[in-house]
């Protein structure tokens, strides 16, 4: 399925910002067509900026590339559930539909915490899908935190 491609490319960007020294999460912003439009990884030691997160700087990216503010009818893939700063961006950039891997009941802002979508001020809600390639996300995430205690 299309779902698990994009989600496997995703996981890609992870696994790159785990050898960067970084949290591995990793995103993709998917365009109408099924294209990729912009991949990242988590960024925020490398530039020491705590808003370098996967989501942010893949929602950049695209953004750039096709010169507007806005992903109306793009889907964005991430292997966590993006934390409340990155809802609201994908809020912001109009994403469509939002595919995560694992849950993140310790900052998520999604389904867990702030739950940014359920907002009254929330202009704007993306289709939610949770649990894509979960397991994999998760290990990635168990074994970065493990070597670090």
């Amino acid at each position: 399925m299309e779902f698990n491609t994009h989600m496997q490319a995703a996981l890609s960007e992870a696994r790159a910002a785990a050898k960067r020294g970084e949290v591995p999460v990793g995103a993709v912003v998917v365009s109408p067509e099924g294209q990729v439009t912009a991949s990242a990884g988590n960024r925020t030691r490398e530039l020491s900026d705590p808003t370098a997160h996967a989501e942010i700087l893949a929602i950049r990216a695209a953004c750039a590339a096709l010169g507007s503010e806005r992903l109306t009818g793009h889907a964005l893939y991430v292997t966590l559930e993006p934390c409340a700063m990155c809802a609201a961006a994908i809020s912001a950039a109009r994403i469509a539909r939002l595919y995560y891997g694992a849950s993140d009941p310790k900052s998520g802002g999604v389904a867990q915490g702030a739950r940014v979508f359920a907002h009254p001020q929330c202009h704007h809600a993306p289709e939610v899908f949770d649990g894509i390639a979960a397991a994999e996300s998760e290990a990635y995430l168990r074994a970065f935190f493990t070597a670090r205690r």
